[in-house]
């Protein structure tokens, strides 16, 4: 079997993501049935020194959708612009993201594999294959930012469990 760059991060982008989705509908009714105020969830954070629940969500559409928009570009930076701050704008960038995701053409996806590719941020500057970017760097931020969204959500009471998390594996049919 040949290697697929689009199979080994497409996929899997869309199933996380979908699932996030869902766990913001989640978090929406919990804030409602509960009489929270959304900005219990949307500003929450593990520890001080790390980002909200907000840009848990944010990072995610950034290290899927926009890791793949930057390989293409050649240059991957941080988004610094801020981050949803509505359970209403959170929904929006990942279903965009999924909908864009989902056009995608495999074909063009595995065009990328070689293709040179930066990370940039201040003075670092981190160079890439295509490949070993979207895999070894996209990927692995991609998964711990909706980790963190999940135990943010988690340790806030709302009621998600592990099939919350993976939510729809693609199973053989």
């Amino acid at each position: 079997m040949s290697f697929s760059l689009y199979d080994a991060t497409i996929p899997s982008n869309l199933q996380i993501l979908r699932s996030l989705d869902a766990l913001l509908d989640k978090a929406e009714a919990f804030c409602s049935e509960g009489g929270q105020e959304p900005d219990a969830i949307l500003d929450a954070k593990i520890a001080d020194d790390m980002l909200p629940f907000g840009y848990q969500v944010k990072s995610c559409v950034a290290h899927s959708l926009g890791a793949v928009e930057a390989t293409r570009k050649g240059s991957f930076s941080p988004d610094m612009k801020p981050w949803p701050d509505s359970f209403a704008g959170l929904h929006a960038a990942v279903r965009s993201a999924i909908e864009a995701l989902e056009k995608l053409d495999p074909a063009d996806v595995d065009a990328l594999v070689d293709s040179d590719t930066e990370f940039r941020f201040g003075e670092t500057v981190m160079p890439f294959t295509g490949a070993n970017f979207l895999l070894s760097f996209a990927q692995p931020n991609f998964y711990f930012h909706a980790t963190t969204a999940y135990a943010i959500l988690r340790a806030k009471g709302v009621k998600i469990g592990k099939r919350d998390f993976l939510g729809m594996p693609r199973i053989k049919r």
